[in-house]
């Protein structure tokens, strides 16, 4: 099994971006864990409101000091060079230079992200200290990349469960040497993939996608229309690497299945993590919950982005993500499919006053009659609520119980054949 925090090590050194070698190198590394079918589409392709844009590579950039030392070096750390910069090679003053360099002053010390996608300009990244350092000069800059025609690149991994309604993971890809925000999602999101193939049996399939982020999200949307309707749930996983405790950010149907099911998983857990409602920012999530699909897709993160000091910065390092926090969150996303994949409605089949227990051996929540933990109180808001039209979690929420314990409650109850499964 692939072992989350080696892999994101693997993967951090490559200048990743929403189309590009970078992209497709990170795609083949996960095809060493996940048989990950890769797809190309042409640059200029329509995409609803968008096009596919040209394709960007970079080989090397630096600017030199007026005394010829390298003192930004894209060798040294990717985010020194404005993603999608043009390439160039000139001779600059100070004062022509500055309007291309990028800080955060509120973070000094580290080296921010910034990208130019969309319009064609150049730039470097540098830390606000290193800046306020310079001296007036000649500065020479260099950027060896090129922005053609090509194609931008997905990854997609379906596993085919007993119907072909869908669960959809995606995770965007296309961050540089970003570790939370970007990789800690890839390695979880991949670890999901392989836990969930080992699994015999599966009520749903499972469609994991790689994607560069809006526009990936855009172009698979436009090209997987008739794949829509088929999605019944869906996580964005992105940021679930750091000590923060979970957040969750809600479909924009607000009640969708996939929302009460995280919801549950976390109050179960007794663990500090929060419930957001959806707003259209963020990430890929807005373009799938967007009005004219409004698919019930939620966000799955620890720390929310944007929120925490080392966001788009250097400082989202392979110190900021630990292994810990990986396994957690890998954690708590298999329970959230262990809720979607039990959970249904049952029909209580002696619905007149409650059915004599003891004579089941059911009465005084003694264990020993199975493997499953038995609970008397489950036991009696089960067969309360299971009237077809109160699902599961449903009476684990009404309840405060812990799902486990419905469900449990609710097999063993269909195994003495007090209930009758209505639907899924």
């Amino acid at each position: 099994m692939l072992k989350m925090h080696d892999f994101i090590t693997e993967l951090y050194p490559i200048c990743r971006s929403i189309t590009g070698d970078g992209f497709r190198t990170t795609m083949r590394a996960i095809q060493q864990h996940i048989p990950l079918q890769l797809h190309e589409v042409p640059s200029g392709t329509p995409v609803f409101d968008w096009t596919v844009p040209k394709e960007w590579n970079i080989r090397d950039a630096w600017v030199k000091a007026p005394d010829g030392r390298k003192i930004i070096d894209f060798q040294q750390h990717n985010l020194h060079v404005v993603n999608y910069s043009v390439p160039v090679h000139e001779h600059l003053s100070l004062a022509d230079l500055k309007p291309h360099l990028f800080t955060n002053p509120d973070y000094p010390d580290t080296i921010p992200y910034r990208t130019s996608y969309y319009k064609e300009t150049w730039g470097f990244c540098l830390p606000h200290n290193q800046l306020l350092e310079l001296e007036e000069g000649d500065y020479e800059v260099y950027i060896d990349s090129t922005l053609e025609d090509g194609s931008l690149t997905y990854g997609e991994y379906i596993l085919p469960g007993e119907t072909d309604e869908e669960v959809l993971i995606s995770c965007h890809s296309c961050h540089p040497s970003l570790v939370n925000d970007n990789l800690s999602g890839i390695a979880v999101a991949t670890s999901l993939a392989q836990r969930l193939a080992q699994q015999v049996r599966r009520r749903y399939t499972y469609r994991f996608v790689f994607i560069p982020g809006t526009i990936g999200s855009i172009t698979w949307l436009a090209l997987h229309e008739e794949v829509a309707p088929r999605i019944r749930h869906g996580l964005v996983i992105t940021c679930v690497g750091d000590p923060g405790g979970v957040t969750y950010k809600k479909s924009r149907r607000d009640t969708a299945e996939i929302d009460r099911a995280v919801q549950q998983i976390l109050c179960d857990s007794g663990e500090p993590h929060k419930i957001i409602d959806f707003f259209p920012y963020g990430y890929d999530e807005r373009q799938y919950c967007s009005p004219g699909f409004n698919l019930p897709v939620g966000a799955f993160m620890r720390s929310q982005h944007g929120q925490f000091p080392e966001y788009h910065t250097s400082a989202d390092n392979l110190d900021f993500v630990q292994q810990p926090y990986l396994e957690d969150s890998l954690e708590k996303l298999l329970a959230v499919i262990d809720v979607l994949e039990t959970n249904c409605r049952y029909v209580n089949q002696n619905p007149k006053c409650e059915p004599q227990l003891g004579k089941r051996g059911l009465y005084g929540a003694i264990g020993g009659q199975s493997d499953k933990v038995i609970d008397q109180m489950a036991i009696l808001w089960v067969l309360n609520f299971a009237d077809g039209e109160h699902d599961l979690l449903d009476i684990a929420q009404r309840s405060g119980m812990r799902y486990e314990l419905i469900r449990n409650a609710a097999e063993i109850l269909a195994e003495h054949d007090l209930l009758k499964l209505r639907s899924r």
